[in-house]
């Protein structure tokens, strides 16, 4: 919370749910110029809470998102939802817009591949249940909760579920699920594979570092890949990579009055 020697705080709104939101909220909650609030879409039912205010639940859309910042007197938006929230991220794109508020998208950098990988890209969860059964037969799929009815049609394929909440169906007839939360070691992601004869794995290519150890299990594994592509952020958003990139420019626009 801003001191009461700094009357006129930049207050700034982060669209978290991310390691780098919660990150950029625990920089951002120590500067008494700043007063920081995370919006937490509440689709996780024990969410790590960053520190600073929070807010959980849905906007209502563009509109909904914008007459809350007019409310609140938002002068920042960041948007730093997962890189596969691509509604949310509209909706940012859209409200910012409707305010003239500044909007930054905090995006970590995807993965590269190494030597050994066996990668196949897809554009969609719809295309990586296309190329599957042409792959393997036991995959262990990684791609979160949501989205699994791309994948129920597969019968003839098996299906390991990892997530941090109960999948939402419809979902593949055989499946077994999973309940975790990363981070992820190797020795583990590794023990994975072996024990449930996985013989193909299926990824959202979301970066970081939490959950990688997954692509070097597969790797050693000689195993496939199936790595979903993210969608492009919002044409015309400033896109920082790390949450101190971030920080920079909340503290730039503070400066700039």
């Amino acid at each position: 919370m801003p001191g009461p020697d700094v009357p006129h705080a930049l207050r700034v709104l982060v669209l978290g749910g991310t390691t780098e939101a919660r990150r950029l909220a625990e920089s951002l909650a120590g500067d008494r110029r700043v007063r920081v609030t995370t919006s937490l879409a509440g689709r996780v039912a024990a969410p790590r809470l960053p520190p600073g205010e929070v807010r959980v639940g849905g906007f209502g859309g563009p509109h909904g998102l914008a007459a809350w910042m007019r409310e609140h007197r938002v002068d920042a938006l960041i948007d730093a939802t997962h890189p596969f929230a691509a509604t949310m991220s509209r909706n940012a794109a859209e409200a910012a817009a409707q305010t003239h508020v500044p909007l930054l998208a905090l995006r970590r950098p995807g993965w590269v591949a190494q030597d050994g990988d066996r990668w196949h890209f897809a554009g969609s969860l719809a295309e990586a249940a296309e190329l599957l059964p042409t792959l393997g037969e036991r995959v262990f799929l990684t791609t979160g909760r949501t989205g699994l009815a791309a994948f129920a049609d597969l019968d003839a394929l098996w299906f390991l579920v990892r997530s941090v909440d109960a999948p939402e169906p419809p979902c593949p007839v055989r499946m077994e699920v999973l309940l975790d939360r990363g981070p992820f070691d190797l020795d583990g992601e590794r023990e994975i594979i072996r024990r449930h004869r996985v013989d193909v794995l299926v990824t959202k290519d979301s970066g970081g570092d939490a959950t990688a150890p997954k692509l070097a299990a597969a790797r050693e594994a000689g195993i496939p890949v199936v790595v979903v592509r993210r969608p492009p952020v919002p044409e015309g958003v400033p896109v920082a990579r790390t949450p101190d990139e971030a920080v920079r420019w909340v503290r730039k626009l503070y400066a700039s009055g």
